[in-house]
This record gives C-alpha cells, sequence and structure tokens, in this order.
C-alpha cells in the first residue's frame, strides 16, 4: 500500500495494518476542514473580539447644557403687505412721468402729470359763472331789502311782492352755492391731473409712457405700487398645532423667523400678526400671516420661505448633536466614553429633535462625551481614540420629538 507518497509493504503481508494507519490520518484532516469552515462562517466572533482588543478612532461630543428654542415650522409665501395699482382719475394725454422703474417712493410723491389746461379752462368758467350769479344775488337782496322797508313803513308794496322778492334772492344764493361747487370740483380735477403716489413702496415697471392718453376707465394702471417694508408672510401650520399658538399668542408677541428655500440662510425676523379664522379641511393645516420690517430687503412679494414660529423656550436643556443618537431594538441610545476609553451603549429618552441638535431628557450628564462618528465600529467595552467633533451643540431651530 501506498501511505503519503511512499510504497510500504503491511507486515502482515494482509493489507489490514495499511488500513489502520491511513484512517487517523483522513480522520485528522476532516476535523481540520470543519475547525477552518466554522471559523470562516462566524465573523462576528472575530469582529467581536478584534473590537475589544483594538483601539477604535472615533469622533466625540460633549453634553452642554443650554436654553433650547422650540420652533414649529411651515412653508410660507411672502406677500406685500400692500399693493397699489395707480390708475389716472381724469381723461388727458400724460405729458411727464417723474418716477423711475424699482424707484423706492413716498407717500405723496409726485409720479405723473396729465395735461391739466383742459381743466383749467374749465375752472375759469365756473369761476365766471359764480361772478354773475354773485352780482345777481346782490341786487336781488338789496331788492328785498328795499320792498320789505317799503311794506313796514308806507305799506306801498304788498307782502306777495315782498315774499316773491326773497324768494328770487334765495334761488341766486342757490344758483352761487351751485357755482362754488363747480369750482371745487375744477380744482379736484386739476389735483388729479396730478398723480401722486398713495403709499410709500417700491414702483414696479412702466406700464406707459410720456404722450399717451389715459382715461380713467382704463384697465391697464399706470404703474403699481409695492408696499415692502413692511412686508407680510402666509404660512400654513398642522391643525393641531393652532391651539398651542393661540395660547401663547395670548401671552404675548411671538417671533417667528423667514429662512430661504433651501432652510440654511435667515432671511428676516418678525413677528406674528394673527391665524386665520378657518381651517383648510383638504388639507388640514390653518394660515397664519406674520409681518416682516424687511429693512434690508431681503424679502420679495411671492418669494417662497420656510418659516420658523419660536413657540417656547426650553431652560437649562442638555444638548448633543443628533448625529450620536442611535437606534437599536431597545430603543433610542448612544455610545457614552468612559474615563478609561472605552465606550457604553446608554439609553437615551429625547425630548427635542431638528437638524443638527438633539435635546436629551434623561440618560446623559453635563460633561459626558459622545461618539459622533465611528458607531458602526463600536459595541460595548471598545477601546476608542477620541478626536474633538465639528458638531457642537450650538443654538438652532428645533422641534418637538415625534
Amino acid at each position: 500500500m501506498r501511505i503519503h507518497g511512499k510504497e510500504t509493504t503491511c507486515p502482515c503481508k494482509s493489507g489490514v495494518c495499511g488500513v489502520k494507519v491511513v484512517i487517523p490520518v483522513v480522520i485528522l484532516t476532516l476535523v481540520l476542514i470543519l475547525f477552518t469552515v466554522a471559523c470562516s462562517k462566524n465573523p462576528g466572533n472575530q469582529q467581536a473580539l478584534a473590537a475589544t482588543t483594538r483601539t477604535v478612532p472615533v469622533a466625540v461630543a460633549g453634553v452642554v447644557r443650554q436654553d433650547v428654542p422650540v420652533y414649529l415650522i411651515g412653508l410660507g409665501s411672502v406677500n406685500a403687505l400692500n399693493t397699489v395699482s395707480v390708475h389716472s382719475r381724469v381723461d388727458g394725454q400724460l405729458v411727464d412721468v417723474r418716477f423711475r422703474e424699482g424707484q423706492m417712493v413716498k407717500e405723496g410723491d409726485l409720479l405723473a402729470v396729465i395735461d391739466p389746461r383742459p381743466y383749467e379752462v374749465q375752472l375759469a368758467q365756473a369761476q365766471a359763472q359764480q361772478y354773475k350769479d354773485q352780482a345777481a344775488l346782490k341786487d336781488a337782496q338789496l331788492n328785498y331789502q328795499r320792498y320789505r322797508d317799503l311794506l313796514q313803513l308806507s305799506g306801498a308794496m304788498s307782502q306777495q311782492q315782498v315774499d316773491t322778492q326773497k324768494a328770487t334772492a334765495d334761488q341766486l344764493e342757490g344758483a352761487v352755492r351751485t357755482d362754488q361747487a363747480a369750482i371745487d370740483n375744477a380744482k379736484l380735477q386739476l389735483t388729479y391731473c396730478h398723480i401722486t403716489a398713495p403709499i410709500s413702496g417700491r414702483i414696479g415697471l412702466r406700464i406707459i409712457d410720456p404722450g399717451n392718453i389715459v382715461h380713467a376707465a382704463d384697465a391697464n394702471p399706470l404703474v403699481v405700487i409695492t408696499q415692502l417694508q413692511p412686508i407680510a408672510a402666509i404660512f400654513t401650520l398642522p391643525e393641531d398645532s393652532l391651539p398651542q399658538v393661540a395660547q401663547h399668542m395670548r401671552q404675548g408677541t411671538l417671533s417667528v423667523d423667514a429662512y430661504s428655500r433651501d432652510d440654511l440662510t435667515k432671511l428676516a425676523t418678525g413677528k406674528l400678526l394673527t391665524i386665520d379664522n378657518l381651517i383648510d379641511q383638504t388639507t388640514g393645516t390653518g394660515r397664519l400671516k406674520a409681518v416682516f420690517e424687511n429693512k434690508d430687503g431681503s424679502l420679495w412679494p411671492n418669494q417662497f420661505v420656510n418659516i420658523r414660529l419660536l413657540l417656547d423656550t426650553r431652560k437649562n436643556s442638555l444638548v448633543i448633536p443628533s448625529v450620536a443618537v442611535q437606534t437599536g431594538p431597545q430603543g433610542t441610545f448612544v455610545y457614552a466614553v468612559k474615563p478609561d476609553k472605552t465606550v457604553e451603549a446608554r439609553p437615551v429618552t429625547v425630548a427635542l429633535t431638528e437638524g443638527t441638535l438633539a435635546a436629551i431628557s434623561s440618560g446623559l450628564n453635563p460633561g459626558d462625551q459622545v461618539v459622533t462618528d465611528g458607531q458602526d465600529k463600536l459595541q460595548n467595552g471598545a477601546h476608542v481614540e477620541p478626536r474633538s467633533s465639528t458638531r457642537q451643540a450650538n443654538p438652532v431651530a428645533v422641534k418637538p420629538a415625534s
């Protein structure tokens, strides 16, 4: 028989001894193969062993105590507080335009002039008619005085003639008053020839040029003025949040922040003005209106913004970066770094979370260190090499955790 590549001869000449030698070698080889396969199919044991023996580099951040603002977040649209389409109130030729497109104007500034000459003529006619009627009134009043004196002194004048003359004087007085009304109307038309800004705001694009004939009945305005300072924003919140907002409004003015569409840039800070008087049943939301001073002109009408309504402020809350919070079968937990540079999975209760922050109500103490990066390589008792994390607990907008 052949063992390990060598030809051997069984001493007993029957081959039985050779069989006895081969069987233990085969069994030993099979045991080694099975052990190798078993080890290769259970990498968790190897990883667990490696995790407890080797040092894992991780990023850590400290647990800090600070005031945490509680925000309600909604999507909104900026609306001008007032928008005025300026029309002519008289008919005539537009002879002068005193504004520039995009100009900021104040209430009462002269915007345009319509040819006033036709209305100056009307004023002169009304004044002339009044002068004529005043002369007739003066004559009628003198005659009335004469007739009354004759009636009282000599009886040479009848009572009927005196009464008729008084009625004539009264009619002429009414004509004079009518003339005065015509004069006032002509002056008003002259005033309308000088078009002024009804509000303070920003001029839009010019719609009509000098030389055109304008009418009071024209559908298109001469210009549109939009009030940008202050400016308003309409946003929505879930109907379940409205009672909380109304309750806090009774306690004082609520602050509102407007952010850009990417929710990264703060555009303006204002205050909540009011809550709409109905709820949209199709969306289950209510509309709210906020007002911003907008002194730097960062908000524009019809601009989409993210609104953060400051509802409350939690005093002295424990805050950590939200990336430190992990979720497992037993709930939320963090890896806390102990003084001996080992970690433990510590259950925590998250009270508030939003963006890069999480406020912890239980499970941590001020000064504790939590792992913010590298948690996938950790387990209880693992040795770590901490490094400072760039994610620190800075005050940002937060909302109640769901």
